[in-house]
């Protein structure tokens, strides 16, 4: 019993923690993220000038990259669980730089898309799920510490990205810009992950049974408290998604400037930052269901407070720090959902499991929050629909609590 406790803790007997793959992924988050995400939002105007492509065509080709990350992110955990993460990430990069070369070719805008269902495979194998899936196995019991130095470090992507993306585009144009894209994320993501993840692959005991191992996998991901916390996370991330998509519009409308809207943006990611460092003291404190609870309720509210808050300046853009704040700390709340429940048996599984329809929320949230917009007539009272959407989600969290075989109690 204790042995299975120490094996399904992560605490069996394993080399030392393996810093090499923690600085690798580091490294290969911050690029991945760069090139497979964050440059799209910056190079599309320059895309649909220079192409004449409609923007809702172009954005829904972007958008086609998250819901094939999602659907393939389970397969790819599975691969992950069983064989360790350097193959599978190593070959999402190749596939990644294929795409991202593919992006820079397209003839039109069904080529385009074409080429983003390609980068959703490479999504699902080398961002945050992999990553996650990855320092989890890894660390064991001292998983948060390497998922928050992992996800603050990667917080840094946009930061890097964004302008750098745009300078490239004024010397380049969009197609040579992703070409240089391309050879950043070979020269860094291929070599990163093929030699900084050779660390041994740890095994719980039940990957010596297969069939004990997904009959583990099969009895999570049909309870009760597995499926409300896959319900939280979904309408969470939308509801956060889309308000943080839709907040220079809001902050317009309330008045503010457009540089002084860019800016309360740009604090909102940096509170993204705070808001992981806080996440390691809390997780310590409460059982996973009390801070899943608190977590999405807080998010719930600083939605709606940026939302309706008229003002003054100086409010609205300390209410968007701290939904900055929320988001970041939910980004470590969901890594880390299944493995405080259940242990890290099946962990890249469950995980994609988890995380497919969250990804799917993700993509459809850019749209959706401009129906609902202009469903409900303006900005404020959409962020009052995203409100009550993430306050659903704390409702739905309050069923994520589980008897805990490791524990030997109800957390």
């Amino acid at each position: 019993m204790n042995r299975t406790r120490r094996a399904e803790d992560g605490r069996s007997a394993q080399p030392a923690t393996p810093r090499r793959a923690l600085a690798a992924l580091c490294l290969t988050q911050i690029v991945g993220w760069g090139v497979l995400y964050y440059s799209f939002p910056v190079a599309l105007p320059t895309i649909t000038a220079a192409t004449g492509w409609s923007d809702p065509s172009t954005t829904a080709a972007f958008s086609l990259a998250f819901v094939v990350a999602a659907v393939v992110g389970i397969p790819a955990g599975r691969a992950i669980d069983r064989y360790g993460p350097r193959l599978v990430m190593t070959l999402g990069s190749v596939v990644g730089v294929a795409a991202t070369l593919s992006i820079a070719a397209a003839p039109n805008v069904g080529w385009f898309a074409a080429a983003w269902v390609v980068a959703g495979l490479a999504q699902a194998g080398t961002l945050y799920a992999a990553a996650f899936t990855a320092l989890t196995r890894w660390y064991g019991p001292h998983r948060t510490h390497a998922l928050t130095v992992l996800t603050l470090v990667a917080g840094l992507s946009s930061t890097i990205f964004a302008p750098a993306t745009a300078a490239l585009l004024d010397q380049f144009g969009w197609r040579q810009t992703y070409v240089v894209l391309a050879v950043l994320l070979a020269v860094s993501t291929i070599p990163g992950h093929a030699l900084g993840l050779a660390a041994p692959w740890p095994a719980p005991d039940h990957a010596a049974h297969p069939r004990l191992r997904n009959g583990h996998i099969r009895a999570v991901a049909t309870s009760r408290a597995f499926v409300c916390l896959t319900i939280a996370s979904a309408l969470t991330a939308f509801a956060m998604f889309a308000a943080t998509i839709h907040l220079i519009p809001l902050l317009a409308d309330r008045g503010l400037s457009m540089t002084l809207a860019a800016w309360a943006l740009g604090l909102s990611g940096a509170g993204q930052l705070l808001g992981r460092i806080g996440y390691a003291p809390l997780s310590r404190r409460t059982t996973p269901r009390f801070r899943s609870v608190a977590i999405l309720a807080g998010g719930a509210v600083t939605i709606a407070a940026a939302g309706l808050l008229p003002g003054p300046a100086a409010v609205l853009v300390a209410a968007s720090i701290i939904l900055g704040i929320a988001r970041g700390a939910f980004t470590l709340l969901q890594s880390t959902a299944v493995s405080d429940r259940w242990g890290i048996t099946g962990f890249g599984t469950l995980y994609g499991i988890l995380n497919a329809p969250t990804t799917i929320a993700m993509a459809i949230a850019p749209w959706a929050g401009s129906a609902i917009a202009a469903t409900v007539g303006s900005y404020p009272a959409m962020f009052a629909v995203l409100a009550a959407i993430a306050g659903a989600a704390a409702v739905a969290a309050l069923g994520t609590a589980t008897q805990s075989c490791l524990a030997g109690r109800w957390e």
